[in-house]
């Protein structure tokens, strides 16, 4: 279902992925600097969590400024929170690269309000761009020191924008209950050589719906 996203005098252009059963959990997903929701791995992610009874809401938005992005996400946020057409009893942010870190923006600063209700239930970072590439002695960790809800990242063990030692080093020092998954020599854009990206997405997509059940699951206990 294709939607337009009220973001201040402009739209974010959207598209609703709708699981067959009434789901109670949703996921608002964006792309990296490059490309936008029809990203392959988007797209893919997208598609596999609806036939897995998860809503997931992918967005576009271009501005290469992380805090413009931020902004956007957070509309994103309060349409899915306002939907008539959705009744969610909570959602996951995820985002592939950059989009990863104006997730983990959103989340900060929705924790330090008042008002956090609880609607936002955890963080899947895909290619989280921990530094620039050979830049390893300025991190962007600020956020994710700062967020005390689930997080997930899928990361490549090859990965020229979060060396494999740093981003253990970051996780350790994190507050939230987190999870790592490496793809083994996976590049910044998950590519292996001698695997498909079919065959990578199907090991992303599987992971990150097992880690969405388990953290729905302890919520609920």
């Amino acid at each position: 279902v294709k939607v337009k996203i009220p973001f201040g005098s402009k739209y974010l252009d959207a598209i609703f992925s709708v699981p067959e059963k009434k789901p109670t959990y949703g996921v608002i997903l964006t792309h990296g600097a490059g490309g936008d929701m029809n990203f392959p791995h988007l797209v893919s992610l997208a598609t596999y969590l609806a036939s897995h009874g998860v809503l997931c809401l992918r967005f576009t938005c271009k501005g290469l400024n992380v805090a413009y992005r931020t902004k956007a996400f957070k509309a994103v946020v309060e349409y899915l929170k306002l939907s008539d057409d959705y009744k969610l009893s909570g959602v996951f942010l995820a985002g592939r690269s950059m989009g990863s870190r104006a997730a983990a923006s959103v989340i900060r600063q929705l924790s330090q309000d008042d008002d956090d209700d609880g609607f936002i239930q955890g963080l899947v970072c895909l290619s989280y761009p921990l530094h620039r590439p050979k830049l390893q002695s300025k991190l962007r960790d600020e956020d994710l020191l700062l967020i005390s809800c689930p997080v997930l990242f899928i990361s490549g063990s090859a990965d020229e924008m979060c060396e494999k030692k740093l981003l253990e080093g970051v996780v350790s020092k994190m507050k939230a209950p987190k999870k790592i998954h490496w793809i083994d020599k996976a590049n910044h854009g998950m590519a292996i050589k001698g695997r498909t990206t079919n065959d990578v997405m199907e090991e992303i997509n599987v992971q990150v719906f097992s880690w969405l059940r388990e953290n729905v699951q302890l919520q609920h206990k």
